[in-house]
């Protein structure tokens, strides 16, 4: 497919993270102006690439900038792995009687213990966003171009898509892919959190968010990777000298991989940090850690086929104390 006349192109935002002032700012950077509460652009659309919620200060906001654009064909967006978990942590999971299909754990609890907050006196505006979030696709393919939250898996897209061909879940599938060792879990997980491998040994991570993992997690553009520094992708660094580890044949077979003649991909979700750069001609990430205090990036997308460092475009997000929503940044004119 080629652009339309009409249309100049696409602006790809990372994860946003109620961040939604600098989601703000950013548009205006990109020439996008509100008229009738939407930002609009005359020759361009935004996608976003999911995960606007948890952990930011705006989170309402980001929300309604992200929503009123989709709804008024301004943008599109796909799911990202914290939308996706604010639906399973508040819908009940049958099996459990009152449980939970997330279980509210200490851990789950604090990541999404802003977005809760936030939105505690708009319990109907809540309900409402969670029904929105289950409208978002997992994934898109527009105009030559193709965005997904974390990883692009041909195989289980192509399975997902035979079973919902608009890229979206229903409630079925969102009560199955809860279910660790599903096949439903599988697609959900490797499409919004993208591939894992474990560490050997009971070797931990102690990473700079203040959690603990025994995993890290994996790109998926390496031909014929053969040692865990040939595919980790996360500012974490493996510990000792773990990334010289080799393969092993079973890890190896459970990566995905992106070949260099597929057409462009942009992903978010793997807190990059630094000046944005491309990992491949036809791969770019645009999540560079806005609420860690670092870029808010968009790819500004005119139709190329290989992508160019050049055309990103952000806004560094000041290091601050956090601060509640104010009206006036709620409410759009």
């Amino acid at each position: 497919m080629t652009l339309s006349d009409s249309l100049e192109g696409y602006d790809v935002i990372g994860d946003v993270h109620g961040c939604g002032a600098t989601l703000a700012v950013l548009l205006e950077k990109l020439g996008y102006h509100q008229r009738d509460g939407v930002y609009r652009h005359p020759r361009r659309k935004v996608i976003f690439v999911g995960d606007l919620i948890d952990r930011g200060p705006r989170i309402r906001l980001a929300v309604r900038i992200a929503r009123s654009m989709v709804e008024a064909g301004e943008a599109f967006i796909v799911m990202g792995n914290h939308e996706y978990n604010a639906l399973a942590y508040c819908r009940r999971d049958p099996r459990k009687g009152q449980g939970w299909l997330r279980d509210h754990t200490p851990r789950h609890n604090r990541v999404i213990k802003e977005t809760l907050e936030q939105y505690a006196d708009h319990p109907a505006e809540w309900e409402d966003t969670l029904d929105w979030f289950m409208t978002m696709p997992l994934f898109l393919e527009r105009d030559g171009i193709r965005v997904v939250h974390a990883c692009w898996d041909q195989a289980m897209i192509d399975e997902f898509r035979q079973r919902y061909p608009d890229g979206r879940m229903d409630e079925a599938f969102l009560q199955v892919s809860a279910q660790y060792g599903t096949r439903d879990y599988a697609i959900m997980d490797r499409l919004t959190r993208g591939g894992q491998l474990r560490l050997p040994d009971d070797i931990e991570i102690h990473s700079g968010d203040g959690f603990t993992r025994r995993s890290f997690r994996t790109h998926f553009w390496a031909r014929d990777p053969r040692i865990y520094g040939d595919v980790v992708f996360q500012p974490d660094n493996l510990p000792d000298d773990l990334e010289l580890r080799e393969l092993t044949p079973e890890e190896i077979a459970s990566l995905s991989y992106y070949g260099p003649e597929e057409p462009p991909l942009f992903i978010g979700h793997y807190w990059c940090e630094g000046i944005p750069a491309l990992p491949t001609l036809n791969i770019a990430c645009v999540d560079y850690s806005a609420v860690k205090f670092g870029r808010l990036v968009a790819y500004r997308w005119s139709g190329e086929r290989e992508l160019d460092a050049n055309h990103f475009r952000w806004v560094s997000v000041p290091e601050m104390p956090q601060a509640r929503p104010l009206p006036w940044e709620i409410e759009f004119d």
